[in-house]
């Protein structure tokens, strides 16, 4: 196959960070439909095999894009026909591992050849915090930006077959609380992983090479919580061949101090630290056993990613917007209505340094300097780029290497896999997502945007010795 064995295991947010100062992203387009299935009379029921050259990819990506799009389409009539982009409904076997109201678990793999790759989808029911039960569709359509099936949409794992599991624990997958008639409520999440991982080996995981957990926002904590956790039961249960390696998308939360204090009345108004640390004890929450240790009786640390990373053994590419939105709103920075205060943007900024601090021994991100929330399940995910590079490319890059690293080989060359913008505001990288007023539905230019957020073009001008036209130019080409 074109790409080796994958389990993609996709964490979504949690509905309390679900909250949207501004809707961005590109314009959708239509998806457009497969060419008809061209037949051929002699092919029979015979398997054939098409090899690439991925070196080609190093010195043109679009060039080796549209090499993938046409050979995709060439293979219609065996890879692509019988598909079955819909993901069915399956019960977790151990049904003693349950949502919050205790009805169960479950996962949705999708129907693809024994062949092709194994994918999991971990999922947030539509963000909505009230629904804490399973969700009762018998099907759910296939996803977009790292879970499409299309090539031109996933170039480097649309091959992999999907599983969805949906996120109903409220516990950032991290609790192991059965419910009690005391509570009412389980929290489960670092269980109901746990048998995801199970049942799936009597599936088809037991014969993959890599397992990627993968998640956004609260799930993208998540993986961090997890991933050494499912390296091990896999290790425990005998399968030492099978790798697992981590996507955590919009889950480098901060522990730092709010713009306003308020009361902690619910998940929304307190800050990030005060929520964890009341959260942990309700969900009787788990983290990693080395975290742990260095954090002992102060767990909640280890709901941070800079925390916990250092801890971490399996391999973890790390996505982060610089300027994330669901930060912003625990932090209550309030981003709709009039333009921000000087305060505000100085915070702003601020947070921007901040992540850079905290990301800069990361050996593999991707962090572009926008205002935005989550990304590897949306639909522009593939036209952002860091320092001229994509996210696709990478974690394409990423995955070689870690392949390649098995020789005691170097990234490939001219395979970046530490990205991070440098400017210092947002939406100062041009590639960043589109962003729209959440009332009005109108689209904002970079100037439009810088102004509504409080940027004085006359006074940075005047600190930076320029005359106001030349620095509006830069800021619309994002110098």
């Amino acid at each position: 196959s074109l790409v080796s064995s994958v389990l993609l295991l996709v964490l979504m947010q949690s509905g309390a960070l679900c909250a949207r100062r501004f809707r961005g992203g590109r314009n959708p387009q239509p998806r457009r439909s497969p060419p008809p299935p061209t037949y051929r009379a002699d092919r029979g029921d015979t398997t054939e095999s098409f090899p690439l050259d991925f070196t080609a990819v190093e010195e043109n990506m679009d060039n080796f894009m549209t090499q993938v799009k046409n050979l995709a389409q060439s293979l219609y009539p065996c890879s692509a026909q019988k598909l079955d982009y819909d993901m069915r409904l399956n019960f977790l076997e151990n049904t003693s591992v349950t949502c919050n109201d205790g009805s169960p678990g479950y996962l949705a793999p999708t129907a693809k050849g024994r062949e092709t790759p194994l994918s999991l989808l971990l999922h947030c029911n539509n963000c909505n915090p009230s629904r804490m039960a399973n969700d009762t569709r018998r099907s759910v359509s296939a996803g977009t930006g790292i879970l499409s099936p299309l090539p031109e949409e996933n170039p480097h794992w649309w091959n992999a077959n999907m599983v969805f599991v949906p996120y109903c624990s409220s516990d950032v997958w991290s609790g192991a609380t059965a419910k009690t008639d005391q509570s009412g409520y389980a929290f489960m999440g670092s269980l109901i992983i746990q048998e995801v991982v199970k049942d799936l080996l009597k599936k088809g995981l037991e014969n993959a090479k890599v397992l990627l957990l993968a998640g956004s926002s609260a799930g993208g904590t998540g993986v961090l919580l997890n991933v050494d956790r499912v390296a091990e039961l896999l290790e425990g249960l005998g399968h030492t061949a099978i790798q697992v390696r981590g996507l955590s998308d919009s889950g480098w939360f901060l522990d730092n101090k709010q713009y306003h204090c308020t009361d902690c009345v619910d998940t929304t108004s307190c800050a990030p630290t005060e929520t964890i640390k009341r959260g942990i004890k309700y969900w009787g929450g788990m983290v990693p056993e080395r975290c742990k240790q260095a954090h002992e009786g102060e767990e909640w640390n280890c709901f941070f990613g800079y925390r916990v990373f250092p801890s971490i053994k399996s391999p973890v590419f790390v996505v982060q917007w610089l300027f994330d939105e669901a930060q912003l709103t625990v932090d209550n920075i309030q981003l709709t209505g009039q333009p921000v205060q000087e305060g505000q943007w100085r915070y702003i900024q601020n947070l921007g340094t901040e992540l850079r601090n905290t990301l800069k021994d990361v050996p593999a991100m991707f962090a572009p300097a926008c205002l935005s929330h989550e990304v590897i399940t949306r639909n522009y995910w593939i036209d952002v780029q860091v320092k001229g590079t994509s996210l696709p490319r990478a974690l394409h890059c990423w995955d070689r290497s870690l392949h390649d690293n098995r020789n005691n080989k170097a990234p490939p060359k001219g395979c970046p896999v530490h990205l991070i913008d440098s400017c210092p505001w947002p939406h100062c990288n041009p590639t960043c997502p589109t962003i729209r007023d959440q009332f009005t539905g109108q689209e904002m230019n970079v100037i439009q945007f810088l102004m509504h957020m409080g940027f004085d073009v006359q006074k940075m001008a005047q600190q930076q010795g320029m005359d106001p036209s030349k620095l509006l130019g830069m800021l619309s080409s994002g110098s």
